[in-house]
């Protein structure tokens, strides 16, 4: 795990550092984002995601699935986080395209 992120880096816990293209994180049932806690404006001072329908307004390149109420009432189930995430997938892979392309 990291212990450290930045906009595209992450640092383990021995201080190296490594370019992110993307972080993809299961916290279980109970949320923890403590390693959220140093980008600025990804969370609200609650710890809670600051986000609009999964997206993080502040980080393009950050999404979240799984929250209670993200976009329905089933948001935070299994039955509903599929669709969240079949609708955060895109932006993501759009965001990459964009900031990471592929070598030609």
């Amino acid at each position: 795990m990291f212990t450290r992120l930045t906009d595209n880096r992450g640092t383990w816990a021995d201080g190296t550092t490594e370019r992110l293209d993307a972080l993809i994180l299961a916290t279980g049932s109970r949320p923890h984002r403590p390693y959220l806690a140093g980008l600025d404006g990804a969370l609200d001072p609650a710890g809670l995601p600051r986000h609009r329908g999964g997206a993080s307004p502040a980080y393009p390149g950050l999404a979240f699935v799984g929250l209670e109420w993200q976009r329905s009432l089933s948001s935070n189930t299994l039955r509903g986080v599929g669709r969240d995430a079949a609708r955060a997938a895109p932006r993501l892979a759009a965001h990459l395209a964009r900031n990471c392309p592929l070598p030609s």
